[in-house]
């Protein structure tokens, strides 16, 4: 007998739909995506392995690929393993973002489960959980509850993924430590993450195999575009993807702790981070997508509406530019009050909302190149030249927020003893954000920041300052994973090569497809703090072997291009005065009701436009890599038969990233939905735009 058991869930804004069928599907089951195209099967091999198979549209994607688990102390689980049980569940729901790229976001999938277990003695149990969405498919191993197994040491995962083509690849090491490296473009097959070892502008790296980090995109010869990444990583190592350039697979490898000698240890029942590869016919459509989130639990929080997201200057590019420094030694300290207080005035004056200084607390003297950086830094003693509370009284007055700095020099044991004391401190204050810091080799030593312990640290850190109404930008982060769906207060991250990268030595600036790379990569795993805003590219007179490699209004465009709810704009506040290119980084909102991506190629160019939360307001960006181009942009999204002020910031005809950076114009007109322009970017340029309803 067919048993169909079906009932509605009212969740959040939408309606969730369960139709279970158990235990009477096929041998190897399958779930498709709800419009069809996407489709998972499972199976069980001659050898009683679990494997899986990813279709679009009938072309195979993923070939049948194994999975399992070698553990410490344990045999491998992979082999000799039957179906216990399986159903599938439909969802259709929907849900609001309380900041981000959108308002809302459609949640709509079909669920497969399947049980397994091994026929041998040991008879361990495992269960395989995949959904399937129109943008891709995710899926995860649950380890239940069972007898005679309380706890898994895992030494790896051997999730594969067997490629059906030698994909055009954008990649950057399995460094178990950073993510700041440059992305290289190859196939799959030529793939070499060995050799980007021993980068002297990189303070930590390891990169033990030829492994690529997450996200990793690719696009085949009929132009469907793949990215490989995970989503909710908690409480286990983070994941990079081996490569074999021979067969093209992929498998995971977990990074470990070389100080216990394993990778991942948990009680059972858990549940690992689900799995995820997005899926789409065109580069854009990987942008649109928000899988990421989905595969997320959703607000634990509640009330979140003390996260405020915000333009910022601050004390900051000055250090990379060795105009002032961080430490008070040095002579030339940034982080004084006079210094803080004129940051505030600008602010003020320019409707920015907060300031950071960075350099405030004691410790820098001693902060990275050396050994014993345990109880360096002190997170609530400034140094005697910077009043603290007297800059937090004169932000107030002047309606200006300070954003908190934590550097921790990579010793993360030392900042969780003062992180209950620190946030208090900020919380007394009103201080509601804190960028925090992680430069360095880990202490202590064996451990990665991309393993499991730290990768408990950092969710230790966003849950503590929850409890203080403080949100977190961590840099020198764990990845992006979607975790800010459950706690909303990890507000952005860096995670990539970032701006300051262009003040480093003479070869270790960005190079003009950084960014048009970065966002179809990069940012797919959520927000990024990049620091944009250079207005004086050539970095003169303070580094004269180094630039920006982007003119001026690229550097406008990127507000919109590179998603952030928090915006800096990094620049010495003295290129600002004055500049009426300025006038853009004041309008553009950094919370939007809606964001359309409407072109694009990975490495080669993007444009996106953004409608501010609660207004008719839109902001474009465009960017470009070396190769000046012009783009068509039919204005579909603006709204009825409103007149709109369009006022472009745009490269001018003789504007060139290295030749010519700073030359712009601003143009205004009016236009109206389903207009036509053309945007002509120049080498390494872009184009920012506003759009305002006429009064």
């Amino acid at each position: 007998m067919r048993i169909t058991r079906s009932f509605l869930l009212l969740v959040t804004a939408g309606v969730l739909a369960w139709s279970c069928n158990p235990n009477e599907l096929s041998d190897s089951p399958t779930a498709v995506s709800p419009d069809g195209k996407n489709s998972v099967t499972v199976s069980v091999n001659a050898e009683g392995q679990l494997q899986y198979t990813v279709l679009r549209e009938g072309d195979t994607l993923i070939a049948p690929s194994t999975l399992g688990f070698m553990f410490k102390d344990a045999p491998e689980l992979s082999k000799g393993l039957e179906v216990t049980k399986r159903y599938q569940m439909s969802n259709k729901g929907k849900w609001e973002m309380p900041w981000g790229e959108q308002k809302y976001v459609e949640d709509n999938y079909q669920e497969l489960f399947v049980a397994a277990k091994e026929t041998g003695e040991a008879g361990r149990t495992i269960h395989l959980r995949f959904k399937v969405y129109d943008d891709g498919i995710g899926f995860r191993y649950e380890f239940p509850k069972q007898p005679g197994w309380e706890e898994a040491t895992i030494l790896e995962e051997n999730t594969h993924f067997q490629l059906t083509e030698d994909y055009t690849t954008w990649w950057i090491p399995g460094d178990w430590d950073i993510y700041e490296h440059l992305y290289t473009t190859s196939p799959i097959s030529k793939i070499n993450a060995i050799s980007k070892q021993n980068h002297p502008n990189l303070a930590a790296t390891y990169i033990p195999q030829n492994a690529v980090n997450t996200p990793v995109t690719m696009r085949g010869e009929s132009g469907l575009h793949l990215s490989f990444h995970e989503a909710n990583l908690t409480d286990y190592a983070g994941m990079t993807l081996k490569v074999d350039t021979t067969t093209l697979t992929l498998s995971s490898g977990l990074v470990q702790s070389e100080r216990n000698g394993y990778a991942v240890k948990r009680r059972l029942p858990f549940e690992t981070p689900w799995r995820m590869i997005q899926i789409a016919d065109k580069a854009t459509d990987l942008i649109k997508s928000r899988l990421i989130l989905n595969l997320n639990e959703p607000n634990k929080l509640g009330d979140v509406s003390w996260i405020k997201p915000t333009k910022y200057v601050g004390i900051w590019w000055e250090m990379h530019l060795a105009k002032s420094s961080w430490d008070v030694a040095s002579g030339k300290h940034g982080a004084t009050t006079e210094n803080a207080k004129k940051h505030i005035d600008f602010a003020a004056q320019n409707g920015i909302g907060a300031v950071l200084v960075e350099g405030w607390n004691t410790g820098w003297e001693r902060w990275i190149g050396f050994p014993d950086r345990e109880g360096v830094f002190d997170f609530i003693t400034p140094y005697s030249d910077y009043d603290l509370e007297g800059v937090v009284a004169y932000g107030k007055e002047k309606g200006v927020d300070i954003m908190m700095h934590h550097e921790t020099s990579a010793a993360p044991r030392t900042y969780e003893q003062q992180m209950d004391t620190a946030y208090a401190l900020m919380q007394r204050l009103e201080i509601g954000a804190v960028k925090t810091g992680y430069v360095g080799p880990l202490i202590p030593e064996g451990e990665y920041h991309h393993g499991q312990w730290m990768v408990n640290h950092y969710r230790k850190a966003i849950t503590e300052a929850a409890k203080h109404n403080i949100a977190i930008n961590a840099h020198e982060p764990i990845k992006a994973t979607g975790i800010r769906r459950t706690y909303p207060n990890a507000i952005s991250r860096e995670g990539l090569r970032g701006q300051e990268f262009n003040a480093f030595g003479a070869e270790g600036g960005n190079p003009p497809e950084h960014l048009p790379i970065v966002a179809f990569t990069r940012m797919l795993a959520g927000p990024i703090d990049f620091t944009p805003g250079v207005f004086h590219q050539k970095l003169t007179p303070y580094k004269d072997k180094n630039q920006v490699s982007t003119t001026l209004a690229q550097q406008l465009a990127l507000y919109v291009v590179i998603y952030s709810p928090i915006q800096m704009a990094c620049d010495l506040l003295v290129y600002y005065e004055d500049h009426p290119a300025f006038q853009f980084i004041r309008d553009v909102a950094v919370d939007w009701d809606d964001t359309r991506v409407l072109n694009g190629e990975v490495g080669e160019y993007v444009s996106i436009a953004r409608r501010e939360k609660g207004s008719d307001n839109w902001f474009l960006g465009a960017i470009t890599n070396e190769n000046a181009r012009e783009i068509p942009i039919t204005l579909n999204f603006l709204k009825g038969e409103t007149t709109f002020i369009m006022t472009q910031y745009v490269d001018a005809e003789d504007a060139h990233w290295d030749d010519n950076p700073g030359a712009y114009k601003i143009n205004t007109m009016e236009v109206k939905k389903g207009d036509e322009i053309s945007l002509k970017l120049a080498a390494g340029g872009g184009a920012a735009i506003s759009f305002f309803p006429k009064k």
